[in-house]
């Protein structure tokens, strides 16, 4: 079994902010790929099958600061290896809707791929960025995370939102190596 982790906040205060992305990433595998959304592990939890392969997309419901409370257990209670599970997530130090996977690393500052990180104790865990962008001058990072998309960005960001959707379902099929080949490199 695999386990796709899209991080963000609940609620419609957040819906459609940069900071939630992951949500955005997870919702379009759901539509793609089928499975009923139900609460469990503090999160929204929807299991699906993706070329083969059991999946569970996992949306934690805990605040983006929290998320770690709420994949630890769905890791643990299904016992799947932290190579497979993978976590996305948005990076405003990547370029509007630029992919970036990798293996292991730091959190690069995103606070909710920070808990994660704390909460399983490791930071050998697969991650998707997908890039929203530098705040721009004069901006707080915080409040630039929790803006929306303008009408200029979204475009590309949906095009981009579509194509984490694609790499996920590519890292369930072929391995994060060719994903990384494949995804990293546009």
């Amino acid at each position: 079994m695999k386990l796709i982790v899209g991080l963000g906040n609940p609620g419609r205060r957040y819906a459609g902010t940069r900071h939630n992305v992951g949500f955005d990433v997870v919702e379009e595998l759901v539509r793609r790929h089928g499975g009923a959304a139900r609460r469990k592990f503090e999160s929204e939890v929807a299991e699906t099958d993706i070329a083969g392969q059991k999946v569970l997309l996992l949306s934690p419901q805990t605040y983006m600061n929290r998320s770690g409370a709420a994949v630890r257990p769905a890791r643990d209670f299904y016992r799947i290896e932290n190579q497979d599970v993978l976590i996305v997530c948005d990076d405003f130090n990547l370029p509007l809707a630029r992919l970036r996977l990798r293996a292991r690393g730091s959190s690069g500052g995103q606070k909710g791929l920070a808990d994660v990180i704390r909460c399983l104790g490791t930071d050998e865990l697969p991650r998707l960025r997908l890039g929203i962008g530098p705040a721009p001058p004069g901006w707080d990072v915080a409040d630039y995370v929790l803006s929306r998309f303008g009408e200029d960005d979204l475009p590309a960001i949906q095009v981009a939102t579509a194509r984490a959707a694609d790499a996920v379902a590519d890292w369930v099929r072929e391995g994060l190596s060719y994903c990384m080949n494949r995804y990293n490199s546009e």
